[in-house]
């Protein structure tokens, strides 16, 4: 399953909030077998949002987008996920019922466009504070909050699947470059991909579907280095 992630909010762009959602989010989603294919960050436009949306929802399985969810005046996300689908938005009558039961919110305490969603979405309702997500159509609606984030994933994590990854770490006292006649060796004579960080160390990560394979890889590999 390939799958986008679009993070919405200006103080991404500009650097007054550190984008941890994204990491967080690409995380999960590799942890169940998914794979990430794109990243990005958009401002809090509504024409920036539909044509990322638009984009994305027709090139992946899935995409997931987060940020920019309310009433309030830079919380553009739902309107610019209804506008790449040429959805309107209407009063959801599930939302406010689930905020008038769950939330202690009357629809008379609500902020208007509170319970606004793009016209056929199915609600994802917001355990942690109001604004609700939504599901259309594989495009997955998430808080930028975190912890409201966090807590609405959990809710549709079993919609995002594949072959699960098994990685091992090898951390290496050598400098990359002279490490590549090494790489080039084991990818040959197993079923593993490599990546390698340099720092004060180099970290190998040896990654593949099969945990045998990738350990015996490890082994093969780590046998064969100056170990850190």
């Amino acid at each position: 399953m390939n799958v986008a992630i679009v993070t919405v909010g200006d103080e991404l762009l500009a650097g007054e909030t550190i984008n941890t959602n994204a990491a967080w989010i690409a995380e999960r989603l590799t942890d169940r077998g998914a794979t990430v294919e794109r990243v990005v960050t958009v401002p809090d436009r509504v024409a920036d949002i539909a044509r990322i949306v638009n984009e994305y929802r027709a090139a992946y399985d899935a995409v997931v987008v987060t940020g920019g969810l309310g009433p309030t005046h830079d919380d553009c996300t739902i309107e610019g996920v209804g506008a790449a689908f040429g959805t309107p938005l209407e009063s959801n009558p599930l939302v406010a019922e689930w905020l008038d039961e769950n939330g202690d919110y009357a629809g008379d305490d609500l902020v208007d466009g509170t319970t606004e969603l793009p016209a056929g979405a199915e609600p994802l309702h917001n355990d942690v504070g109001v604004a609700p997500g939504c599901v259309i159509d594989g495009v997955y609606v998430l808080p930028g909050v975190p912890e409201e984030m966090k807590a609405m994933f959990a809710t549709v994590a079993d919609a995002f699947t594949g072959t699960t990854t098994h990685v091992a770490t090898v951390t290496v006292d050598e400098p990359e470059s002279e490490l590549l006649d090494r790489f080039e060796q084991l990818r040959k004579q197993f079923d593993v991909t490599v990546g390698s960080y340099p720092g004060e160390t180099v970290t190998v990560k040896i990654r593949g579907p099969d945990p045998e394979s990738v350990d015996r890889a490890a082994e093969w590999f780590s046998s064969r280095v100056n170990r850190a």
